[in-house]
């Protein structure tokens, strides 16, 4: 499978690899490092003395900031086609896999909560916009409102709501290069702090009062799934995983692009892209599979296969984060103004958990729903427990259709909070 990436990476199709002085920049060479780089994190948790670390920092977190050391010090480019590949190919086969064992009225089971603290953190990002601008509007441009306008389609659905909203409010593309740089570094920096909480994330449970019996009942349901079915994997079973999760990502990532030369659909390619519809078909392929027999390829390794594929992609995700020019120029305003709205918008959630008495989980997987999407959220929702990390597909999904409606709310709240001052 990862000889497969490397070598699709390398494709002619996919383009050269920027010439930015890294020591490796072969795709195949990537790979290696960022395998070795997992290799040496869970080998590292396995040591007794060693492995104390990892009581305080999950092995998620290391995974994702060590390729960031990586590319920071010379040896991994920032950019590569093989990043593009992996995201563009091994998300979706990995969304497959993990929902290929989805227990979809376990998850109805979760109850209302779930979806009212996501709805909440969607709430968060539309008062909280405004607010933030009443907060810096003396250090920002006139014009900000609209430049925020890509922030509130970015957080609330992803960087295609972005794109669209920042097109209708017609903002310049030379404006929209600083809050770019702020979205990318503030949506990691926040993907690392969650990921981190969530190895940690008992004492806030006690705090917010939360029941998370529902989730606990859902992980141990899975669990016993997963040890009914187990057994010896053979060669048979790990070709039917493969050709599933690459057939159905390939099918997938064609069927998005055929989406949009429909006519209908093709008027929806503002909101939802190629990219947003592949990950929605892949998830419901892997949705529709779980109700055939192919949901006992679970019991062969096919979500392990895609946790690895999870892993994989946080590595690409931490080589590709850049926190080197947030503090240049109109930038740093910016990352000041998005650091108070991203805060807003974490405080309403932990607000909503609080009254209505939400395990973090929710707020945690909401929170990243709204701010990361289909990419990240599945990530934090499997640092809980792997066989979660469905939950997180489904809430991301419900982003990118709430993406563009919530954040033209919160860019006429701008608009109005702009032209008052």
């Amino acid at each position: 499978m990862l000889i497969a990436a490397a070598m699709l990476a390398q494709s002619p199709t996919t383009g050269a690899a920027p010439s930015d002085g890294a020591y490796v920049q072969n795709p195949a060479g990537i790979l290696a490092v960022l395998l070795a780089v997992l290799a040496v994190v869970f080998w590292a948790a396995g040591q007794p003395r060693i492995g104390r670390v990892f009581k305080v920092i999950p092995p998620l977190v290391l995974c994702y900031f060590l390729p960031t050391a990586l590319r920071g010090w010379g040896v991994i480019p920032p950019e590569s086609p093989f990043y593009e590949w992996v995201k563009q190919f091994i998300l979706p086969a990995s969304l497959l896999l993990l929902t290929l064992s989805l227990d979809v009225k376990g998850i109805v089971r979760l109850g209302p909560k779930a979806g009212i603290v996501f709805l909440a953190g969607t709430a968060g990002v539309v008062i909280g916009g405004p607010i933030t601008l009443l907060i810096w509007q003396g250090r920002l441009p006139h014009d900000a409102w609209r430049v925020m306008s890509y922030l509130a389609g970015s957080w609330i659905g992803g960087s295609a709501n972005g794109m669209a909203l920042s097109r209708m409010c017609q903002v310049p593309d030379a404006a929209l290069g600083p809050v770019i740089v702020v979205d990318a570094a503030l949506a990691n920096i926040w993907f690392g702090l969650l990921l981190y909480i969530a190895g940690r994330h008992a004492g806030l449970d006690r705090w917010l009062g939360g029941d998370a019996s529902t989730i606990t009942r859902l992980e141990a349901r899975l669990e016993e799934y997963h040890r009914k079915v187990a057994r010896k994997a053979s060669a048979d079973d790990w070709i039917k995983i493969l050709a599933l999760a690459f057939g159905g990502a390939w099918l997938s990532h064609a069927a998005g692009q055929w989406l949009l030369t429909l006519g209908p659909i093709a008027a929806m390619g503002e909101y939802l892209n190629a990219f947003a519809w592949t990950v929605i078909l892949a998830t419901t392929f892997g949705v529709l599979l779980s109700f055939t027999k192919a949901r006992e390829l679970e019991g062969a390794g096919a979500s392990t296969i895609g946790t690895v594929m999870i892993y994989l992609l946080v590595t690409c995700i931490g080589a590709g984060a850049d926190f080197d020019r947030l503090l240049h120029g109109e930038a740093g305003y910016y990352l000041a103004a998005g650091v108070t709205w991203i805060l807003i918008h974490g405080a309403v959630m932990l607000l909503v958990a609080k009254l209505i008495r939400a395990p973090f989980f929710f707020v945690a997987v909401g929170s990243q729903a709204n701010i990361g999407g289909a990419a990240s959220a599945p990530l934090v929702a499997g640092a809980f427990n792997p066989v979660l990390a469905p939950v997180g597909v489904l809430l991301a999904i419900a982003g990118y259709v709430l993406g563009t409606y919530a954040g033209m709310l919160c860019t006429i709240l701008c608009r109005a909070v702009a032209k008052s001052g």
